[in-house]
């Protein structure tokens, strides 16, 4: 199998392809952590690096698989992983007896497309929060278009929710019908969000995740006695990200 990924979604497709004996390619563009990449490797699966954008890999992985016969995961426009995400939000169904608000970061869409839809379908008064980070906005701006666009992005902490979209992607209509706000955040909230997680819970998250904490920070008034929940969606760090996230500060 082929999948396309500079996020969790090649850790998974390695993890799940190691566990069934399946030969497994993951393709990233040279924006990718080499954390990660060192990750997915490490499950057994093998690294192609290709474009300088996330969007490039994806298409080089999908003609890769058409040309070889193999089966290609896209991370966001593809039913299945769409509805396997989408039990994260069966689990929160399960658990909460009441969910006025759900904050997801947004990439391809697949993960706020799939919790939205299904805690629509059983909660329709569920507030689905769209997060993004200044820097990519990119299915926030092809949201606002109403058609895949190309949008412009600087480097973020956000890196796995970065990259433009697939022309024809079925999020884009997953998501105009799931998410009813959306909140974007500078790469200084990401970062704040980061360190506050750390500081109260003693966990470590990654830029995505910081994401959809500093969106709930900007907007917790709003939900002040309400019963909101945010999707922490990785915590996958590169070393330099952890450095900034606590620097050393040596002893005089």
């Amino acid at each position: 199998m082929i999948a396309a990924s500079n996020g969790n979604h090649g850790l998974g497709v390695a993890a799940a392809a190691r566990a069934r004996g399946i030969a497994a390619e993951v393709y990233v563009s040279s924006q990718v952590s080499p954390a990660k990449a060192q990750r997915i490797e490490r499950y057994g699966a093998r690294i192609r690096c290709a474009g300088d954008d996330p969007l490039t890999a994806e298409m080089a992985a999908r003609r890769a698989a058409e040309e070889s016969g193999r089966v290609f995961i896209s991370p966001y426009n593809d039913t299945d992983v769409v509805a396997g995400q989408g039990t994260i939000g069966v689990e929160l169904h399960r658990q909460l007896p009441r969910i006025d608000a759900v904050f997801v970061a947004v990439g391809g869409g697949g993960l706020i497309g799939g919790i939205g839809a299904y805690l629509k379908s059983v909660s329709p008064e569920t507030e689905i929060v769209g997060c993004w980070p200044e820097n990519s906005p990119v299915l926030h701006q092809c949201l606002q278009a109403g058609h895949v666009v190309d949008v412009a992005e600087q480097p973020t902490l956000s890196e796995s929710t970065s990259g433009g979209m697939e022309p024809g992607s079925i999020t884009l209509d997953i998501c105009r019908g799931a998410i009813d706000r959306s909140v974007l955040v500078s790469e200084a909230e990401i970062l704040d969000a980061m360190r506050l997680v750390l500081e109260t819970e003693h966990w470590l998250i990654e830029g995505a995740a910081g994401v959809a904490v500093a969106a709930f920070c900007r907007e917790a008034r709003r939900y002040e006695g309400q019963n909101v929940v945010i999707v922490l969606c990785g915590r996958n760090l590169s070393p330099e990200v952890l450095r900034r996230l606590a620097p050393f500060t040596p002893l005089a």
